[in-house]
């Protein structure tokens, strides 16, 4: 995210590149940085003659390097964004000849999304040299919440932790999509005031009571009637509440209960960066690993696996979702 920012703080400055060559597995940030280089480098009225948009499964790096070398018209620059690069993955390296020596006229922008050029090759060294390359990593479930706190923070706003749970697990890791719901709020939102998890219930149709962030805390304190209640509501709705995903949540919840027993110092700072996880959610974990011992924690992760077979068809044909969940929490809590 930084890195981002220095992108676009150069570009606003004038210290505008010839080639932009973004790439990675994270595409939210590719799509942030293009855009703004097609909004920005140009005046509206230079635009007409002096941007393109080009599409790498339309193209070649012969066509590339034929646009990239025109002279802008009327303009200083001229803009070339070359979008689904990654279709040309075969070919890319052949880029490297224009960028050793680029038109400085040009800014190239190509967006190379869900991959990466190799570091040892000649295309990456020269646009290291000559240009910005960039690499937007896939964020760890982890570290979502923390980006939605800054990206929040950004516009002044703030956000209850359990709201900000609840968008990562039901949105998971797509920046995208998470982004595009922040969007939303912020229409509805004023400036200035916290988001609360009623406010993503209202608004984006989450279940703060019913999802898999309840559910995992109801079976940390061993409610059994809540967990059973979570359980039937997903049973009853399995296309919002897909059990694979279920089943993901509470192995990683219990995994990191196993890694907390191990922990010699349960201090909340050094649990929260052992964990990595919130430290407002450090009560959780220290409270299901009082609730669940470590030989017990092991033996959940053993049925989560076989939970996890069984919603795969392996050993469990034609049993409903609702059903392996069923018999998943008798299991944990019995």
């Amino acid at each position: 995210m930084d890195e981002v920012k220095q992108i676009v703080s150069d570009i606003k400055n004038g210290n505008i590149k010839p080639v932009y060559f973004l790439m990675g597995e994270e595409p939210y940030y590719i799509d942030r940085i293009s855009q703004f280089i097609d909004k920005n480098v140009l005046a509206e009225e230079e635009k007409g003659f002096n941007q393109m948009v080009l599409y790498g499964r339309d193209i070649s790096i012969e066509d590339i390097v034929a646009n990239a070398k025109r002279f802008p018209m009327m303009a200083e620059r001229q803009v070339v964004i070359v979008k689904e690069a990654q279709e040309l993955s075969r070919t890319i390296e052949k880029l490297a000849d224009y960028v050793e020596n680029p038109q400085p006229s040009t800014v190239l922008v190509i967006c190379y999304k869900y991959k990466k050029i190799d570091k040892r090759k000649k295309l990456y060294k020269v646009v290291a040299k000559n240009g910005v390359i960039f690499e937007s990593k896939k964020l760890y479930e982890n570290q979502v919440s923390d980006w939605i706190r800054r990206v929040l923070g950004g516009a002044k706003y703030t956000i209850e932790p359990k709201a900000s749970q609840m968008l990562v697990e039901f949105l998971g890791t797509d920046l995208s999509k998470i982004n595009n719901e922040l969007e939303k709020l912020k229409l509805i939102i004023p400036s200035g005031t916290q988001i609360t998890a009623d406010q993503i219930e209202e608004n984006i149709g989450i279940s703060k009571e019913f999802n898999n962030f309840e559910l995992r805390k109801a079976i940390g304190t061993r409610n059994g009637v809540k967990a059973h209640l979570i359980i039937n509501y997903f049973a009853q709705n399995p296309k919002d509440n897909p059990l694979v995903v279920t089943i993901s949540l509470l192995y990683s919840f219990f995994s990191q209960v196993l890694q907390y027993h191990g922990l010699t110092d349960k201090s909340q700072r050094n649990v929260a960066s052992a964990l990595k996880i919130n430290p407002y959610f450090v009560k959780d974990y220290s409270e299901a690993a009082h609730n669940y011992p470590m030989k017990k924690v092991s033996g959940i992760i053993a049925y989560l696996r076989d939970a996890d077979v069984k919603s795969k068809g392996v050993g469990a044909t034609n049993l409903p979702q609702g059903d392996i969940l069923k018999e998943l929490l008798v299991k944990i809590m019995g």
